[in-house]
């Protein structure tokens, strides 16, 4: 029997059949370029400035919500029949749930306002090697798998197990990221979550059995500790800011005639947001959108910062060398205060010739909190399906999505107690 094999550091040999159609099927989408080119975007962008082993892949995340997928899906439809007809949707929309990510990941989001849940629906209808595919095993799989990211197939468990506030996919990049930054506090418990999982027949969604509730809780403990901890650090917003900030001046010489850059990365800069979405996206080719990956796009920031414009190259060069801004916490001043701090800061930068926007800011993270959004997490108990915020007290407190405020400027100012040199300076200053 011929079978493909992935070592994963976290479920170990994630195995392929060969003799097994939906099987067969994931093996040869691993195999497109769409989906290979997942390997050459970060899992979590930047975030490798940070926590230096948080140097792994779209690739390898994805293979890993797949491998949980099957692993939940095959025990819930060895108990209930009637599930087995939706595998290849469960499975394929777990392993391409990611294939329309941009570079550095959910910071290319932010850089240049792309959605990756739409481009991930297009790449699916309009890539000639997944959706040749996906035609060839059924007709209507594509339109099943895009359902699934909707959250409108009309059996609700098979796109819970995908997308929802209890998924594989979360699972999989609280474990994997966990791991690879090395925070022990976001180690779960897969055997017992999946253990808990459960399919009501009635409203055919995915439920929890009422033994389960201490695992869903942790789950939904660590959840909220990442976000706190790891995807909201402050030097991941650092990282992100400097990024905008390269790209944005790039954009503007671009426009200026000012700067060279190959045919995708112009491509990506000539498009400008627009108040129509889909407008947006369509100034962007589907070829120059996969085109688009952290190895083209850090390429340029590394041409670009040997180049005449001092911000550009400031920019470049901080972000290649890890030279990032402060970033400090005024979650906990009045607005009116906040304020005053940035005025205060961007006061002295004009006074030294800098370009105060561009290195001073305010930003606002918000750690997700549990919300009955998307059916929620229901727990199987004896009077019926109950939403675990109304059973657990450690879940009402996760409720509430906590904002955090915080204050980006140059580690040369101490809000206000010292003179800024001018932006070559500041580039000279620290310079190899």
């Amino acid at each position: 029997m011929a079978k493909r094999t992935y070592h994963d550091p976290l479920h170990g040999a994630i195995s392929l059949e060969s003799d097994d159609p939906v099987e067969a099927l994931l093996t040869a989408l691993i195999d497109t370029a769409s989906f290979q080119r997942l390997r050459r975007i970060r899992q979590l962008g930047p975030a490798s400035l940070t926590f230096h082993g948080a140097e792994m892949s779209r690739f390898t995340h994805s293979l890993g919500v797949m491998a949980v997928a099957r692993r939940a899906f095959d025990r819930l439809a060895n108990l209930h029949k009637e599930l087995r007809s939706h595998r290849a949707t469960v499975l394929c929309a777990a392993l391409l749930h990611d294939v329309g990510h941009g570079p550095f990941s959910h910071t290319a989001e932010e850089v240049f306002g792309s959605e990756h849940e739409y481009w991930t629906m297009a790449i699916i209808e309009r890539s000639p090697d997944i959706r040749g595919l996906l035609d060839r095993f059924a007709p209507d799989l594509w339109q099943q798998i895009t359902q699934v990211y909707r959250h409108a197939h009309p059996v609700p468990c098979v796109w819970q197990l995908v997308s929802s506030q209890l998924d594989c996919d979360r699972i999989d990049y609280l474990m994997r990221d966990s791991y690879f930054t090395g925070a022990a506090y976001g180690q779960l418990d897969l055997d017992r979550i999946v253990l808990a999982l459960n399919y009501d027949p009635k409203s055919r969604q995915l439920i929890v059995e009422q033994k389960g509730l201490a695992a869903i809780e942790h789950y939904l403990v660590v959840r909220s500790f990442m976000y706190t901890q790891i995807y909201n650090h402050s030097k991941n917003l650092s990282a992100t800011w400097i990024l905008e900030q390269a790209f944005r001046r790039a954009r503007e010489l671009l426009n200026r005639n000012e700067l060279t850059a190959d045919e995708t990365v112009t491509a990506w800069l000539k498009k400008t947001p627009k108040a129509d979405s889909n407008e947006h996206h369509d100034q962007l080719s589907l070829k120059h959108y996969l085109e688009g990956d952290d190895v083209v796009f850090t390429y340029h920031l590394q041409r670009w910062q040997h180049h005449n414009d001092p911000t550009l190259a400031d920019f470049c060069k901080r972000f290649l060398n890890r030279k990032l801004l402060k970033v400090q916490e005024v979650t906990y001043a009045t607005p009116a205060e906040q304020d005053s701090l940035l005025s205060n800061v961007q006061q002295q930068l004009f006074l030294e010739g800098v370009d105060a926007t561009r290195y001073s800011g305010l930003r606002h993270t918000w750690s997700k909190g549990y919300s009955v959004y998307q059916r929620g997490i229901k727990i199987q108990t004896r009077r019926g399906l109950i939403d675990i915020n109304e059973l657990s007290p450690l879940v009402q407190t996760l409720t509430e999505p906590a904002q955090r405020t915080w204050l980006v400027y140059p580690y040369e100012v101490e809000v206000g107690l010292c003179p800024l040199p001018v932006v070559e300076n500041l580039a000279a200053a620290w310079e190899i």
